[in-house]
């Protein structure tokens, strides 16, 4: 498939179950060995409350500096750390840091604080529908509707889209598949309410606009959200899900091990390179990526990729 191919006008259509689930068969019945990777990583607590304490720290004080430095701080620092924790919840969803669902629960509304917006325990019923039924139609909210597809087409659209696209993930749940209330997501958005309240007469508007910023930077021109694009849009036809395997993986929970992951969803990050060690002839053949920016290029560039580049069930 070359720059010069015909832009995609509907998504891939499959009549087949989603991958992970042969491939996880496959692999515990040839290396057994990999169930000893399951577990949490007991580390992903003190990073995740390092990474929250980091962050409300420098809106506390970013408010002192120039517009410019303000800017530069905010993307270098505050846009990085926030993509971080879209990751730590992104584990902890997983249940990776306790054992308990409860703390597990507990510890995502901590690392929810700095992201301003109440979403973790929404988050995690929705990533759950996202791995259990990858792709499914009404269901997989994770997959851009036929009205961002239609609307936002070419370099521009695209383009415009993925300056927000951490928006159209926080809208389009409600269009797709609404959920009810459940009361880890009433006690969420109380906690959220309550902790800004509480860190806003410190902070200042100035910290708001700066987590807020964070926030819109990190799912948007950052390296990182290069992320969002590589797990799923198919660059090539016949493979639905893409690892990528490059240095922004320390900063990102290793979710660029995504054919791992979701083959075991209970292996935590940190141990996601030992199962593709264990398990090479099952994941070197596959198409990978070393470059999140160059993904992010690709996607903006390429006429054949658009919105509808993604693969769908009935």
């Amino acid at each position: 498939m070359t720059t010069q191919a015909k832009a995609r006008t509907d998504y891939y259509w499959a009549n087949d179950r989603e991958p992970h689930f042969q491939r996880r068969k496959d692999i515990l019945k040839k290396h057994p060995e990999v169930t000893k990777l399951f577990g949490i990583n007991p580390r992903l607590k003190y990073t995740t409350i390092a990474l929250v304490a980091a962050q409300l720290t420098v809106g506390l004080f970013v408010g002192e500096l120039h517009w410019f430095p303000f800017i530069l701080v905010t993307y270098i620092v505050g846009a990085t750390i926030s993509h971080a924790l879209f990751l730590a919840i992104h584990e902890i969803t997983h249940d990776l840091a306790f054992k308990s669902k409860k703390y597990n629960n507990l510890l995502a509304f901590i690392a929810n604080l700095p992201i301003v917006m109440p979403y973790a325990m929404s988050f995690k019923t929705y990533h759950g529908l996202h791995h259990w039924d990858q792709g499914k139609d009404g269901v997989d909210v994770d997959i851009p509707t036929e009205g961002e597809a239609n609307v936002f087409r070419g370099f521009i659209g695209k383009f415009l889209w993925f300056l927000n696209q951490i928006v159209f993930y926080a809208v389009r749940p409600i269009f797709v598949k609404k959920i009810k209330l459940d009361k880890w997501q009433a006690f969420n958005i109380i906690f959220q309410i309550v902790a800004m309240a509480i860190y806003l007469p410190f902070a200042g508007w100035s910290g708001l606009v700066y987590l807020l910023l964070s926030l819109m930077l990190a799912g948007s021109l950052h390296p990182t959200s290069g992320h969002f694009i590589s797990e799923h849009y198919v660059f090539h036809e016949g493979q639905e899900t893409y690892s990528y395997y490059g240095p922004l993986n320390k900063l990102t929970f290793n979710v660029g091990y995504h054919n791992e992951h979701h083959d075991f969803p209970t292996i935590p990050g940190s141990r996601l390179p030992e199962l593709k060690k264990m398990a090479p002839e099952f994941y070197d053949n596959l198409h990978s990526y070393d470059s999140w920016t160059k993904v992010i290029l690709g996607f903006l560039f390429r006429k054949d990729i658009t919105l509808y580049s993604r693969t769908k069930r009935k």
